[in-house]
């Protein structure tokens, strides 16, 4: 990538760099939807990056992504102390309470003129007295589902956006304002080419069926019928099965563990392969390995779709789906209601690939625009240019306070 990017005039390179801190108060997996633009503005001398996260855990993966993918200088901070993993031990969770980590960083976080989130209840800061700092929201995940576009969104000073079908929806929903977003495309694609050749992980080379069951309770196959798929593949020798559901599904510790013992047979089996939470399971390696994807409301399905190739789904909640924009995604294969046959089914969702084709490729391309650099670096670009702007528009505003109170806010 080149650096003419952030090139910039004599006067705004003596201008102090600007302070961001890239936050992540949430599962690991967020890592990678804000991660790869931290890296692009740490090559920019404009801006001073620091990555703040709530684990041990998140910090040693956003280091080893930045070594990786040649980053300029980023500072790595944990947030809070060692209370929060107690708090999470308690609780069990792999991430202390969203709100006992804003509490211990919201002292940290006064000190930027910008924090970069991929998730909404950040905002709360803003009631913690963090008024004046610039908040900027990458959505993590692309999909169709109404949770997407939460009404919390429109309290964000500026929105990355994946593509069109992300643009239009939240327009129409009075959730972005013109200035205040850009469609910069999917920047965890710069992050997550193939790697895996699916040998690495079975001994037979055949289809390989990726399950990605969601975690909610009220709409994921899980629940109904997740252990009857598992059973029915371990018992069908034509294929390979990859389960790897979101990685919320079990973010609960004592949750995880007790699944993994009540899976341990069908993991044994070398066919079988289960990943309730790794890296592995969050960095697109199994969905580049798929020769199917089976699932239900994820927005994964459209990482996958990314290569448009064969899908199944799963209506395990009942839902009546053909007239609801929040299931656009199950126009792209097969839906299911109950898990009988289904590895036949899934061996018809391959034959019959072709019909849904060219739905695929026309869902992909209105939601993710790849036109133009990698997406991080557009969004790069456009954090630069909406930050910019707005330094400048307060700056008159500032000059007209007292000098400590302008000292205070700068």
């Amino acid at each position: 990538m080149g650096r003419d990017w952030f090139d910039r005039s004599d006067a705004a390179a003596l201008a102090p760099p600007q302070r961001l801190c890239f936050f992540f108060n949430a599962q690991i997996h967020q890592l990678f939807h804000a991660l790869p633009v931290a890296i692009a503005l740490s090559r920019d001398p404009a801006f001073a990056v620091d990555v703040m996260a709530a684990t041990d855990d998140h910090l040693a993966l956003a280091r080893d992504i930045a070594a990786t993918r040649g980053a300029g200088a980023l500072r790595f901070l944990r947030c809070g102390g060692r209370w929060l993993d107690a708090l999470a031990g308690l609780t069990g969770g792999t991430t202390p309470p969203k709100l006992a980590v804003l509490l211990a960083a919201r002292g940290k976080l006064a000190d930027y003129d910008a924090i970069v989130v991929p998730e909404r209840t950040s905002l709360l800061l803003k009631r913690l007295g963090l008024s004046r700092t610039r908040f900027i929201h990458t959505c993590h995940g692309a999909g169709d589902r109404a949770v997407g576009y939460d009404r919390r969104i429109a309290r964000f000073d500026f929105v990355l956006l994946a593509g069109e079908k992300q643009r239009r929806r939240m327009l129409d929903e009075g959730l972005i304002r013109e200035g205040h977003y850009a469609i910069t495309g999917y920047s965890k694609f710069d992050l997550t080419g193939p790697k895996s050749d699916r040998q690495r992980l079975f001994a037979q080379d055949r289809p390989v069926i990726l399950y990605n069951p969601h975690f909610s309770p009220r709409l994921s196959s899980w629940p109904a019928m997740g252990e009857d798929v598992i059973r029915q593949f371990a018992q069908d020798d034509r294929f390979n099965l990859i389960v790897a559901p979101h990685i919320r599904l079990f973010d609960n510790r004592r949750r995880r563990a007790a699944m993994k013992r009540r899976l341990a047979d069908l993991a044994r089996l070398p066919h079988v392969h289960i990943d309730l939470g790794s890296r592995a399971s969050i960095d697109m390696r199994y969905v580049h390995m798929a020769s199917l994807y089976l699932g239900d409301v994820s927005s994964q399905i459209y990482e996958y779709l990314a290569r448009p190739r064969p899908c199944l789904f799963l209506n395990g909640h009942r839902a009546d789906w053909q007239e609801d924009r929040s299931y656009g995604h199950w126009r792209y294969g097969p839906v299911l209601e109950s898990a009988q046959g289904i590895a036949d089914a899934a061996a018809d969702a391959i034959a019959s690939h072709t019909a849904y084709v060219e739905a695929q490729q026309q869902g992909v391309a209105r939601t993710f625009d790849a036109l133009g650099d990698t997406a991080s670096v557009r969004a790069a670009r456009a954090l630069t240019h909406y930050l910019a702007r707005s330094q400048s528009a307060a700056r008159p505003a500032l000059d007209g306070l007292p000098r400590l109170e302008r000292v205070a806010h700068v």
